[in-house]
């Protein structure tokens, strides 16, 4: 199956605890699933839980024609996974492989979720320069220039970057990280210890629709990271709009607009404007979409992810 201009796209956006997919052709409604992983995270079990579902989706939505998939974890230019928090058994796994295994004559291309998130709400907002922080279980990110990714053919691991040198330890074992001071879980640790008690998402939306002190000084730090991260890049790229994004983000009310005020420019450089994603947290799903779309009717964009097969280039 080859992809063309009027093929069905799949998009599937890998996540450490679920993945969701969505196929879309033109004419018809998108199919889409969400699915959860099974527990032990063991590879091989999970990869069988995604080929189960694509088998289910090609014999109710029929053919698919390309597919972009979008992935939080580090994977090296031959497809080999050499990271990932957040499903570390995945480490060691040949992604490359697996995904030709999957979708065999298929066009296929994978990239990292957070710069596809990127091109994907800055394809909605129609415009070539952007910057996207997306704010979840870690920090994902993504830079636009001129349309397309950048840096070339790697990820722009925004959540990475350090704005802390004394600050908490990260999840990839340095201290002082973006992700470590402004991911969901960091700040729900802040919030459980400010409140003196367990705090999940649900408690922490509450404390701050109640205007809890414990629950605006929990996120303050995270906003303020945040917004030295808008800033910096601000500076480097000289871009003028950052979208902050991810579920966690999306559910705290005032966290955005407070990134926003946060995030303070100088004499002839002002800061980026900050927006929340129009996406919401279905960004990498539907910058999943842009890849298959991008693989279906033309070669790959530079930046946008590797193919999996060499007559999709």
């Amino acid at each position: 199956m080859t992809g063309g201009p009027g093929a069905t796209l799949l998009g599937v956006d890998v996540g450490g605890t679920k993945v969701a997919l969505r196929a879309e052709a033109a004419g018809r409604p998108a199919y889409e699933r969400i699915v959860t992983w099974p527990a032990g995270a063991d590879p091989a079990a999970d990869l069988a839980v995604l080929a189960a579902e694509v088998v289910a989706l090609r014999a109710g939505f029929g053919p698919v024609g390309a597919v972009g998939v979008a992935m939080p974890a580090t994977v090296d230019r031959s497809g080999v996974i050499v990271a990932w928090p957040g499903r570390p058994s995945w480490v060691g796994l040949d992604l490359a492989g697996a995904l030709r295994r999957l979708f065999p004559d298929t066009p296929t291309g994978y990239a990292d979720d957070g710069d596809l998130a990127a091109l994907a709400e800055a394809r909605h907002a129609g415009r070539a320069d952007v910057l996207y922080l997306g704010v979840g279980t870690g920090v994902g990110g993504g830079i636009v220039v001129g349309g397309r990714n950048a840096p070339a053919g790697v990820s722009a691991e925004v959540g990475h970057m350090v704005v802390d040198l004394g600050g908490d330890r990260c999840d990839c074992g340095r201290s002082g990280c973006l992700q470590a001071v402004a991911s969901g879980p960091a700040t729900l640790r802040r919030a459980a210890r400010l409140r003196g008690g367990p705090v999940d998402h649900h408690r922490l939306r509450a404390g701050l629709d109640d205007g809890r002190p414990w629950a605006v000084a929990a996120i303050e730090p995270a906003c303020a990271a945040l917004a030295a991260a808008v800033v910096s890049l601000g500076e480097l790229l000289a871009a003028d709009l950052a979208i902050v994004g991810g579920g966690f983000a999306a559910g705290l009310p005032g966290f955005v607009p407070l990134v926003g005020r946060l995030a303070v420019g100088r004499p002839g450089r002002p800061a980026p404007r900050v927006a929340a994603a129009a996406l919401g947290g279905l960004s990498s799903l539907h910058g999943a979409l842009h890849l298959a779309r991008d693989l279906a009717g033309a070669p790959v964009p530079v930046g946008a992810g590797h193919s999996t097969r060499e007559n999709s280039q």
